[in-house]
């Protein structure tokens, strides 16, 4: 008797940490009642990054920013209300776009399947099949060393549900800061149960897309507090970003993270760091560790960064999901019960 008692209690442990783990979404989770629902992504995704090549960093950033507060619940698509200030209207977030995609997708599964397919799925598969729409820009010879899922960079379990609850006052003690130390990032993906080769491989995001001057504009030209560089960022490469970014004032003005390369999803990203030309003081902290260090050599390799690439956005994309009678299924992304 004891023994059988042992094992359903190990059998409901394993349960539990497998649906806290994102044990409990599976491959094709709209296949009997909404079996259009991925290709719908994947062909609306495709057709807006057709005509807007910057959309693959505008909604992998989304998804990230989603992910690490309160998990993958599309919470981050929740628009302010009279009495609550939601994740979409703090400051790291005021730069995000790709909400109208998102939202243009929703429209089209809620005339196909009316309240089945979450916003958190959406999100999560739209920030996948982006990324690997860019895949196309690479040499055939390239794309066939790396595994994909019918030309999908890594595979997304659905499943997911939406939250309904967003609060703008969580999200700086969540996201990672452009300004943060290794320890600090370190920290950061630790409590959403991410390792440092996470840490490491997921930075790699920074090979697409811009960052604004006022969040790197402090190693130009006040690093300590007088006047100064940080010493650690190559010194040719600070000289450009001079010409560009004027002021410690300036906040509108965009560089782009991986230079004369950010709208090609490569491992760039990591040959520029190892040359001392990350952008932000998040970028350079990568190199004061030796085990994060070791794994940004790793990355030079590109059919090795695209692999790891795959598996941590997988590690990634099932951070605090909802699933089951959990949350809901919005009708609308940015309104809650609706």
């Amino acid at each position: 008797m004891k023994n059988i008692i042992s094992f359903n209690l190990l059998f409901i442990t394993i349960f539990l940490l497998g649906v806290c783990n994102g044990g409990s979404l599976k491959k094709n989770f709209y296949k009997k009642s909404c079996p259009q629902a991925e290709q719908i992504v994947l062909n609306l995704t495709q057709k807006n990054v057709a005509t807007n090549p910057a959309l693959p960093s505008k909604l992998l950033r989304m998804h990230f920013h989603d992910c690490f507060v309160r998990g993958c619940d599309a919470s981050l698509l929740l628009d302010s209300t009279s009495n609550n200030t939601a994740e979409k209207d703090a400051i790291p977030n005021l730069s995000l776009a790709g909400f109208d995609v998102i939202d243009e997708i929703k429209t089209q599964l809620e005339k196909t399947c009316p309240g089945v397919v979450s916003c958190a799925d959406i999100l999560t598969l739209a920030a996948r099949d982006s990324v690997s729409f860019k895949l196309d820009q690479l040499p055939t010879s390239l794309v066939a060393e790396i595994s994909l899922f019918n030309r999908s960079m890594w595979e997304v379990l659905t499943g997911r549900r939406d939250g309904n609850i967003s609060r703008s006052s969580e999200v700086l003690a969540n996201l990672p800061s452009p300004f943060s130390n290794f320890t600090t990032l370190k920290q950061n993906f630790a409590n959403k149960k991410l390792t440092v080769h996470d840490l490491v491989v997921l930075s790699g995001a920074h090979t697409i897309g811009v960052g604004h001057c006022n969040l790197f504009s402090n190693r130009l030209y006040n690093f300590t507090g007088k006047g100064d560089s940080d010493p650690s960022l190559n010194s040719t490469y600070a000289a450009v970003l001079k010409t560009q970014c004027q002021s410690l004032s300036d906040t509108t003005t965009t560089v782009e993270m991986d230079p004369q390369s950010s709208l090609k999803f490569d491992n760039n990203y990591f040959a520029v760091l190892k040359q001392h030309q990350g952008l932000f003081q998040s970028d350079a902290a990568l190199l004061t560790n030796k085990g994060a260090s070791n794994v940004v050599d790793e990355l030079l390799s590109p059919s090795k960064f695209f692999t790891e690439f795959g598996q941590s956005m997988e590690r990634m994309g099932v951070i605090g999901v909802l699933t089951g009678s959990s949350g809901e299924i919005r009708k609308k992304c940015s309104v809650v019960g609706s």
